[in-house]
């Protein structure tokens, strides 16, 4: 099966501390990820903080990482949205872009559809383009979420629907998934970190990462090991990311990542609000994690 790769990094952006994005630190961080695990980035998704950057940021940034970058890896670009028109004419945007290999398309948020309507919404985008597809299931953020059975239709109908990063932490989701497509070249990837290792064993072919801001290497690794059938050396893999991945979570994405992506060198720069630095004894909890992992 042809994937974008095993380990695609949701990456942070950098902004200035006027809201606005650095362009010229962005790159510089995606190509330090490129370098080291990430065989591809999704940029402006929920890590990179999408929420709060306007779609001319979006676009400069996209057309910024694709031109730079993806001769180095799969550049994935987050255009979803909870309004099916607005999303559609962005989707018509980026599509244009050079260098682009795929979209993400969340389920859309806040307003909640039933599966029907989320299947008329993916219609929607999957007519405006003809790049690949991932739909991003994440009940957690969004209220609701893609049934298995939505999924296999919209990719039976539009096989350029062809993955989805499954984030809902139910791993049975991604088992029923996995049945009801199995002999197809769906993609499924892990959305959460520490579920990696669990979803390869139910079809999974790898994960929009976080943690690999970190440890990009070492996820790459273990997913390498387990497609190896050297099943014991991914679980040891595992158990050492398993740390650092409870520090990359100990309070809302990306406040963690972000703040230890600093404490690497890297130009992480300033959160926009609502998103804002650590706890103090947040920002314990990373270091001690930080340094373990990096002294391990």
């Amino acid at each position: 099966m042809k994937t974008f790769g095993r380990v695609l990094t949701a990456m942070i952006t950098s902004f200035n501390e006027d809201g606005s994005v650095n362009i010229e630190n962005s790159i510089a961080i995606a190509h330090h990820l490129l370098d080291n695990g990430s065989d591809g980035l999704v940029v402006c998704g929920t890590t990179g903080e999408n929420p709060t950057m306007s779609q001319e940021d979006k676009l400069s940034l996209f057309k910024a990482i694709a031109k730079e970058c993806s001769h180095k890896g799969s550049i994935i670009a987050n255009v979803g949205s909870n309004d099916t028109r607005e999303t559609v004419n962005f989707v018509k945007e980026v599509s244009a872009i050079e260098g682009i290999s795929g979209l993400l398309v969340v389920v859309p948020y806040y307003n909640k559809p039933n599966q029907h309507g989320q299947y008329l919404h993916f219609k929607a985008v999957a007519e405006a383009t003809t790049l690949p597809i991932m739909i991003y299931n994440v009940p957690g953020r969004v209220g609701t979420g893609i049934l298995p059975s939505t999924l296999a239709k919209l990719h039976g109908e539009y096989p350029h629907i062809n993955s989805v990063k499954e984030a809902s932490g139910n791993i049975l989701i991604a088992s029923e998934i996995n049945r009801l497509m199995p002999n197809s070249d769906f993609m499924i990837y892990s959305g959460d970190d520490a579920l990696t290792l669990p979803m390869l064993s139910l079809g999974a072919c790898g994960v929009v990462s976080v943690v690999s801001h970190i440890s990009g290497n070492d996820m790459n690794h273990m997913i390498q090991a387990f497609e190896a059938g050297h099943t014991e050396e991914a679980k040891q893999l595992h158990h050492k990311l398993t740390p650092i991945i409870q520090a990359m979570f100990v309070t809302t994405n990306p406040i963690p990542v972000k703040y230890a992506a600093r404490k690497l060198g890297l130009p992480a720069g300033a959160f926009n609000l609502p998103m804002c630095e650590p706890s103090e004894e947040e920002a314990k909890c990373i270091d001690m994690a930080l340094q373990a992992y990096l002294q391990a």
